[in-house]
């Protein structure tokens, strides 16, 4: 139970040592000169310092090699990148199909963009695309490296999944329970890339994909990605199990289907490397 807390607490620090100084300098951004993105390059420069800390740049020395195991940024195979990005890629979009299913059976919380009339169109959409490499970034340093690391190897991906997920969806300020599932899930997508690979870089491609879909879509339509289109239908327990939910749950079946056999393609193909010896070393 030890092992578990230190992964978690060290996780939860690194995330917010990557977030914290974000959220300040995005707030300052739209506060002051908001009509020149000038939190950016700032944040470049500090993300940059920020990832090669913590894989194992700068001091202390007695800690260096611990940074780096923990961290994970380890070099993919051309074949673990597609098998990686596929089954991934898949994963995501099982995802969007799954909320779209459950928005047909229950009542998901709203979460709208929040209101900025003061602040150019511009920095608006150029803060909040460049926060998802930022996230995809720190998120997955943080949960899928050094938080999954400690604990997968000792109780199991599936348990790391479960407690990684959970940390990741309560740090989330939109966080309710009935969200969970689907933390979880994202969790488990990104996670099995990370366990597999033994490396965090696929899922910061994939996560980074993630954030710029749900982003475009949160600035377009004012809504969070796990929310209904506007022209969605009534819950099925009103209007009865019609077409278009029969439709969702055979969408829904025939890509988690194809999702899982590429993630088993993924690990025959990580399983053959390390066979011979050929998986990629660190970066």
């Amino acid at each position: 139970m030890s092992s578990v807390l230190s992964a978690v607490g060290i996780g939860t620090l690194v995330v917010l040592a990557g977030t914290i100084p974000r959220n300040m300098a995005f707030a300052a951004n739209f506060r002051f000169l908001s009509s020149v993105p000038w939190a950016v390059p700032i944040m470049a420069v500090y993300l940059w310092c920020f990832w090669r800390y913590l894989n194992s740049a700068g001091p202390p020395e007695e800690t260096r090699d611990f940074r780096r195991r923990s961290l994970r940024a380890y070099r993919v195979s051309r074949r673990g990148w597609a098998w990686s990005l596929l089954a991934g890629g898949l994963g995501l979009v099982a995802l969007v199909i799954a909320l779209r299913v459950v928005n047909r059976l229950v009542e998901l919380p709203q979460q709208e963009m929040p209101s900025l009339p003061n602040v150019p169109p511009y920095t608006v959409w150029t803060l909040v695309m460049i926060g998802a490499p930022i996230a995809g970034l720190v998120e997955e340093a943080a949960f899928h490296g050094y938080m999954q690391g400690p604990i997968e190897r000792r109780y199991g991906l599936i348990v790391a999944i479960l407690i990684t997920g959970t940390t990741f969806a309560l740090v989330h300020l939109d966080f309710t329970p009935i969200l969970w599932p689907y933390y979880i899930a994202v969790s488990a997508v990104y996670g099995t890339v990370t366990f597999l690979t033994n490396s965090v870089w696929p899922a910061v491609v994939l996560h980074t994909s993630g954030n710029v879909y749900s982003n475009i879509d949160l600035l377009l339509h004012g809504r969070a990605d796990w929310q209904a289109p506007a022209a969605s239908a009534e819950l099925v327990w009103a209007t009865g199990v019609d077409s278009a939910f029969l439709q969702l749950m055979a969408a829904l079946l025939v890509t988690v289907a194809a999702m899982l056999w590429a993630y088993t393609q993924l690990a025959g193909v990580t399983r053959q490397e390390r066979a011979t010896n050929t998986m990629p070393s660190a970066v």
